[in-house]
């Protein structure tokens, strides 16, 4: 977590210790002009100040949730933008002033004590709101970078907390710290952290589509560095550097950085010590004038309360009116009662099925089906919250009752707002053509397995079993390359390719049979004779398993499943070597898995390539750097064993599946079988 935490962390402190300095140069004033009573009023305004901040940052929180994705994008990148604009400011301001700051508050408060406690309150608010309002803007801008990570958050209370401490030292004269020196140091560093903070803000804005260019890539390493290692991780949590930044961000990073970097040295080598100028005015006894009594809590709550309201009222007049306002009905005879053309943004919709059947209720485009949410099973008497992205278009509601017929609403028109993205439903017919042509594919592999494993028993019985380890290879990478259909082979994958793990005698039980039992033997030294038996019985499955998959149920719906579920388990089996039983072949595995993927995907191009025309691109990309990472891991047919692999290598390709995971995971909810009637 201290990746994402470092940033605010020297914010807090930064910022905490330049608000601190300000509240001790206040108290110690007060205090040398024997004013005291007047303190409440400098903690009254620094009360305040921290209200409005915190205010801020609430009104920034709740507005930003209540955007489509795109506009958060574009609020998010502005955002950045300007927090690098006032960061940058504010480093210039206290390299300028940390010499005469305390002289200039000094005569200040002399004013402000003359001119009576709302003065006096004024001055502190504004000395400490200004670091408030920096503090609560760069804060937001680095959590949106760090997502849910909480190393923000707690990177900034460890750095107020310490910059506290300091302030409390420095005004007990129990601490000495160059001051200038420190302010310099962290400036520098905080121009750096900038820097990445505009490249974030400047892709949040093309992710938008407020700037061009969120495809042209300037650098793409994302092949030859793990996402996912320690230093990655802290390079992105600290700089905001990725493995990918497109030309404009990588411009604006190394243009910011040499411009304000260059005149930041600059100005710290030609600035000359200025003497601040202390008025005399250290002692006004006369001041502290008796006020007329108001209770002391009234002026604290006042300024808490009233930032609190008016962002209150901020957040609640800037968020569309919740659609969950309005229930809508759905029975097996009306669908969609109660709803009325909601405001456009994200909407939550409160669907009660009063009917008598359970329901599949989808939010859909009357003219084309395309669905922009939907609940599952929605029961007998219950309600459920359904929540979409709603802009201009059409919207209807259709509800298909279990047993029943399909009934849609009347359509409402929605105006502005932008555009939702939509979801095209896939029926079985659909999936029709995909899955003959899978079928084929599995069929022409189960053919060529059943010689491969017929080969390999006659090796193992003429006790040629150098050649019996090449052969066994050969079958179990065909084996591999047909696992979207795993879960219709029923018993004859366990007969096949079962493991030991879970057997009350591991891989001497006598039910552990299949490619990993020859495996084990062949590997450790058992002879011909030991194995004879288990490789005939492989041979006969496969011949069975042949013989059975025509008849065999494969549900349509398996396939997009299958698109991810495939190098999921690659990544949890193969590339942890736990399937290894002594063949060290478990890439050679994992390489039929990515074939058996791209098979897969090439039968489903064209479904995906009408919903979804990014997803296969980008796919595409990932599997050809996971290919290259797998493809350097064997010379010929000797394949490296997973704990071969240097450290570096290993998180490189487990970094590229878990990318290609990732990019793969939507496919299932883009192809998912939607009932219509």
């Amino acid at each position: 977590m201290w990746d994402d935490a470092f940033p605010s962390f020297l914010i807090g402190l930064r910022e905490g210790l330049e608000a601190g300095l300000i509240v001790s140069i206040l108290v110690a004033t007060l205090v040398r002009a024997e004013a005291r009573s007047r303190l409440p009023q400098v903690w009254t305004g620094v009360l305040a100040a921290i209200a409005v901040a915190m205010s801020f940052g609430a009104v920034l929180t709740f507005t930003a949730a209540s955007m489509p994705q795109t506009a958060q994008e574009a609020f998010g990148g502005t955002l950045s933008v300007i927090a690098v604009a006032f960061v940058t400011a504010m480093v210039f301001w206290m390299r300028r002033s940390a010499r005469s700051l305390s002289g200039e508050l000094k005569e200040k408060v002399t004013g402000a004590l003359a001119m009576g406690s709302g003065m006096l309150i004024l001055t502190s608010f504004l000395a400490v709101g200004r670091e408030g309002l920096e503090t609560a803007l760069f804060l937001w801008t680095t959590a949106q970078a760090a997502g849910e990570s909480a190393g923000p958050l707690t990177g900034a209370g460890v750095g107020l907390v310490l910059a506290a401490a300091l302030c409390w030292g420095l005004y007990r004269r129990v601490l000495k710290i160059n001051l200038t020196k420190f302010f310099t140091a962290t400036g520098a560093v905080l121009i750096v952290i900038a820097a990445g903070v505009l490249g974030y803000g400047l892709r949040d804005l093309q992710e938008g589509g407020v700037l061009p260019g969120k495809t042209a890539y300037a650098v793409d390493l994302a092949s030859s560095v793990d996402a996912g290692s320690w230093y990655s991780t802290l390079i992105q949590g600290v700089f905001n550097l990725t493995p990918t930044m497109t030309w404009l961000q990588a411009v604006a990073y190394v243009a910011y950085l040499a411009v304000v970097m260059t005149l930041f040295v600059r100005g710290v080598r030609t600035t000359a010590p200025k003497a601040a100028k202390e008025r005399r005015s250290e002692r006004e006894p006369k001041t502290d004038r008796p006020e007329r009594r108001r209770p002391v809590w009234v002026v604290p709550a006042a300024v808490v309360a009233v930032p609190a309201v008016i962002a209150g009222l901020v957040v609640a007049l800037s968020r569309p009116k919740p659609a969950g306002d309005q229930t809508v009905a759905v029975s097996e005879t009306e669908c969609g009662k109660g709803f009325t053309a909601p405001k456009p943004g994200r909407q939550t919709f409160q669907m009660q099925n009063t009917g008598g059947k359970t329901s599949e209720v989808y939010l859909i485009d009357p003219s084309t089906s395309a669905v922009y949410g939907e609940i599952e099973g929605l029961a007998p008497g219950t309600t459920r919250d359904l929540v979409a992205t709603v802009a201009g278009g059409t919207y209807a509601w259709r509800c298909v009752p279990t047993g029943g017929k399909a009934v849609t609403s009347k359509p409402v028109t929605v105006t502005g707002g932008g555009a939702a993205k939509p979801v095209v439903p896939v029926s079985e017919q659909d999936l029709a053509a995909p899955l003959k042509a899978y079928k084929a594919y599995v069929n022409q592999g189960l053919t060529t397995l059943v010689g491969q494993t017929r080969t390999l028993a006659e090796d193992i019985q003429g006790n040629h079993l150098d050649q019996a380890r090449t052969d066994w290879l050969t079958a179990h990478r065909t084996y591999s390359s047909l696992g979207a259909a795993y879960g219709t082979f029923e018993d004859f994958d366990k007969k096949i390719n079962g493991r030991a793990d879970g057997l009350p005698g591991g891989v001497q039980d006598k039910d552990f049979a299949g490619f990993h039992r020859i495996e084990y033997g062949l590997w450790h030294g058992q002879s011909a004779k030991d194995l004879t038996g288990p490789a005939q019985q492989l041979a006969t499955d496969a011949a069975g398993l042949q013989k059975a998959f025509p008849g065999q149920d494969f549900d349509p719906g398996d396939l997009p499943l299958r698109a991810h579920e495939i190098l999921e388990n690659t990544l949890q089996f193969e590339l942890t070597g736990d399937t290894d039983e002594g063949s060290g072949t478990n890439l050679a595995t994992a390489d039929a898995n990515l074939a058996g993927t791209r098979e897969l995907l090439t039968v489903l191009k064209p479904l995906l390539t009408t919903r979804a025309p990014q997803v296969l691109p980008t796919v595409d990309a990932d599997i050809a750097r996971v290919q290259k990472h797998l493809d350097a891991a064997h010379d010929g047919d000797h394949w490296s064993g997973v704990d071969k692999l240097a450290p570096t290598d290993r998180q490189q390709l487990n970094g590229a599946t878990g990318q290609l995971l990732e990019d793969l995971a939507p496919i299932p909810d883009l192809l998912e079988i939607r009932k219509s009637a």
